[in-house]
């Protein structure tokens, strides 16, 4: 098959993978158009320093790294390779610095790429430039190597020009035409060029720098900055005289000073992140004629790289016998949260972007793209992190997309603990109870740009005459003790939880419950009030999200879901027919977890509604007045205690929270945060989407089968489920460790014997059983309870126990009281 007309935006490395890659899987109808003669077309590709490293904490990330790796290496343009493989040397000159590279192998290893920690001597022998007076250590990827970038741009081109793809260099694209595609919404139909207008079903834009641009053609919002970045050569460095091979040392990354060093013969290159952020507008960008050297490359600026040839010179001594002779400042992509940008415009049908994508991951991404456009979706590579539909409104505004893209490039090589909240702009989005949580002594996180609590200052008396154990240095940062004793408050009487950052929709129309039932694995189409916690999937059987869905009227429903993703999953399964509409209410709402088992002590009094277990059974929902407050009660809890998410207008969740605290002070209850909450839903084994299970799992090696009602008849993944479901190779597990001190933070191996067989997903120390809990992706032949394996954790190697899973109370008696 030729398949559909595609025209990509963008010859660089991302397109010329995109289009290789296509063309492999027999879509050949495709145009590559760029405003720059090819292959070097002045983007970010022609001037990258090369630098291939897999180190990641992000899985699907690594894992593009290493088809990128594995791809390049088998490319090559005359007899010349496409890839260097020296490896990539990450060295310690702190003790801060040293952990983290211990924790970065847990990474590599988690993820399956080869990876050694070594000691200073092995460090300076592989790379004998480096002053062995300031190494303290350092890790060696033998497969990271050098991207000969243009040369594998010309590969990948000619190989997809060989099997009929068409190459348009000096072609500046000027507008993307679209129509109405008869549902109301628009289609692209051709991309305008100086040059002529060319027909397309498909536009993929893989502009780079030039992406915001190119997307404000459909009216579409990239939250991506371009930002200069400082690559410099030195002249020749004696020490290195007589070199004849471009690169005989590893790639070496000093991120302690913001620097990495790769060889270009008698000479070193260096790139450098310590230098003030430069950010540039894309429109600003000049043209392919305008440019004194190329688009992307700005003019070296030697003050801001004053303190990296001072360092340089120190890190490798040889290099005071040389100095610079030339330097760019080159410009790269930057994103919000320093990940892709991938998939299809949620408002133009057939727009896809595959943008902020550097050549590390470039054929990774090109793979990714092509599967998602010939099958419908990704078979190689788990995207939510990286689909483009990721984000909420705000996160798309000009200045939190400048100030936090510029913050990434600040923290490009920076040490960051998982639970570090965002810099400025902050606060962005508030509950209506901020100021009661102020009063309390919150200390706020962000989620969903909500402040949201991990705990209170007020609760501190709570932790006289209670042993709540202190964790190793890293898992005890953004952590207090406080966090353990309102866990056990919450067991033993009743607490007030901010649910507000998650995210709510309501569904209604004379289709939903259909639409509803097609969407998801439960049964949905029950009784007004009825609560059901059910998965949506994806065509290939994997997990899109988990939702928590309330029937609040015959044709209305409210569904709990996970973020924008959720919401644009329900946008592009729409019905064309207008029966259906979809609603985000989370802004103008708010939710008070209740729970406890006193909860009931605490909310009867406060209503006339029946709020008896007859009256409100585990799993339903109700309407009814709290006080003076109107709200929807679902009885349902994330942290296995009796109790409901009480909701109500954004309007009225002051007054919600009030009426509760004053009704639950005399029962003792307490105000607690997401710390104490995180303990808790672990010791009942409640997973958490984008963390413990994302689109790569299936509901029967994730544990959550019981949420797939096959007997309902069909529903959006239900044929490839059926196939998966004979096949589970793989297991979520939960593993318990004894030492309190040992509180892992998820991403770690694990470890039977010396193999690596899995990763842990989510970790927490569960203050009701006394133990570590950490739920962890392994083979199905080792989640078997009673197994003893490990958990690599910076140096260590802690013993951790499979085990029967709910934690605590398996036969659900506290939530069904």
């Amino acid at each position: 098959m030729a398949g559909p007309r595609v025209v990509i935006i963008g010859a660089g490395v991302v397109g010329a993978a995109l289009a290789d890659e296509l063309s492999v899987r027999g879509w050949t109808e495709v145009t590559v158009v760029d405003q720059g003669p090819l292959p070097a077309t002045g983007g970010s590709s022609s001037h990258a320093p090369g630098l291939v490293f897999q180190t990641n904490a992000s899985k699907a990330l690594t894992e593009m790294a290493r088809y990128t790796v594995e791809k390049f290496s088998s490319l090559q343009v005359a007899g010349e390779p496409c890839f260097l493989p020296v490896g990539g040397l990450e060295i310690a000159t702190t003790p801060e610095r040293l952990a983290e590279l211990q924790r970065r192998h847990g990474w590599v290893t988690s993820w399956g790429v080869e990876a050694r920690l070594l000691g200073p001597e092995e460090c300076v022998r592989l790379h004998p430039l480096v002053n062995a007076e300031r190494v303290l250590g350092g890790m060696l990827i033998p497969t990271d190597g050098l991207a000969k970038a243009v040369l594998a741009v010309e590969a990948q081109l000619k190989a997809a020009e060989d099997r009929g793809v068409r190459l348009l260099g000096d072609h500046e694209v000027l507008d993307i035409r679209t129509e109405d595609d008869g549902t109301g919404g628009d289609r692209v139909t051709s991309v305008v060029t100086d040059q002529g207008e060319i027909a397309a079903d498909i536009v993929v834009c893989c502009a780079g720098i030039w992406g915001p641009k190119v997307a404000r053609m459909v009216g579409m919002d990239l939250p991506l900055t371009p930002l200069a970045h400082q690559l410099a050569w030195t002249g020749p460095v004696p020490a290195l005289a007589g070199q004849d091979e471009e690169a005989v040392r590893p790639i070496l990354r000093h991120q302690d000073a913001d620097l990495y060093y790769r060889d270009r013969f008698d000479r070193l290159g260096i790139g450098y992140y310590g230098h003030r952020a430069m950010p540039v507008s894309a429109d600003d960008i000049l043209s392919v004629n305008e440019a004194e050297e190329m688009p992307s490359v700005l003019r070296f600026t030697p003050e801001d790289f004053a303190d990296a040839w001072t360092e340089t010179q120190s890190l490798l001594p040889a290099t005071q016998e040389a100095k610079v002779e030339e330097g760019i400042n080159g410009l790269f992509s930057f994103t919000t949260d320093g990940m892709p940008l991938l998939g299809e415009s949620p408002q133009v049908k057939g727009f896809w972007v595959a943008e902020a994508v550097w050549v590390t991951h470039s054929a990774g991404v090109g793979r990714a793209v092509a599967e998602w456009l010939v099958d419908g979706y990704c078979t190689s590579f788990d995207l939510h992190e990286c689909d483009v539909n990721r984000f909420e409104p705000h996160q798309l505004a000009p200045e939190y997309v400048l100030a936090r893209d510029c913050q990434n490039f600040d923290e490009v090589y920076d040490i960051l603990h998982p639970l570090q909240p965002a810099g400025a702009p902050r606060p962005l989005r508030t509950s209506p109870f901020l100021p009661r949580q102020q009063e309390l002594g919150a200390y706020f996180l962000e989620a969903s740009g909500y402040e949201r609590p991990q705990w209170y200052a007020a609760n501190e008396h709570l932790l006289a005459g209670r042993e709540i154990p202190t964790p190793n240095d890293w898992a005890a940062r953004y952590w207090s003790p406080i966090v353990g004793a309102e866990a056990q408050a919450t067991r033993e009487g009743v607490a007030l939880y901010d649910m507000t950052a998650l995210k709510r929709l309501e569904v209604t129309g004379r289709g939903a419950a259909a639409f509803l039932q097609h969407l998801t694995t439960g049964n949905i189409d029950k009784s007004v009030g009825s609560v059901t916690y059910t998965l949506m999937l994806d065509v290939d059987g994997g997990i899109r999200s988990d939702v928590t869905i309330a029937r609040l009227g015959r044709n209305r429903f409210q569904v709990g879901a996970n973020g924008a993703l959720d919401l644009d999953w329900f946008n592009r399964h729409l019905p064309a027919d207008g029966s259906v509409a979809v609603r985000d209410i989370t802004a103008g709402t708010c939710c008070i977890g209740l729970w406890g088992p006193k909860a009931r002590e605490v909310l009867q009094p406060l209503t006339d509604a029946d709020f008896s277990n007859a009256g409100l059974r585990f799993f339903r929902a109700k309407e009814a007045y709290i006080g003076s407050v109107p709200v929807t009660a679902m009885r349902l809890s994330y942290v296995g205690e009796l109790g409901w998410e009480l909701y109500t207008t954004a309007d009225m969740g002051l007054k919600l929270w009030d009426t509760l605290w004053e009704a639950a002070r005399p029962y003792g209850g307490i105000a607690a945060g997401r710390g104490a909450f995180n303990s808790l839903r672990l010791e009942k084994g409640y997973r958490s989407f984008g963390t413990d299970m994302t689109f790569e799992h299936d509901p029967y090696e994730a544990g959550v089968g019981f949420a797939v009602k096959m007997d309902k008849g069909d529903f959006l993944g239900r044929e490839a489920l059926q196939q998966r479901a004979e096949r589970v190779r793989r297991r979520l597990a939960c593993l318990t460790i004894d030492d309190p001190t040992a509180v892992v933070m998820g991403k770690e191996p694990v470890h039977d014997g010396d193999c690596a067989v899995g990763y842990v997903t989510s970790a927490a120390y569960g203050y009701t059983i006394g133990k570590g809990i950490a739920y962890a992706w392994l083979p199905a032949e080792l989640a078997t309870p009673g197994r003893t394996l490990h958990i690599g954790y910076f140096d260590q190697a802690i013993p951790a126990v499979v085990t029967e899973e709910p934690l605590f109370d398996p036969k659900m008696q506290r939530l069904r009281g």
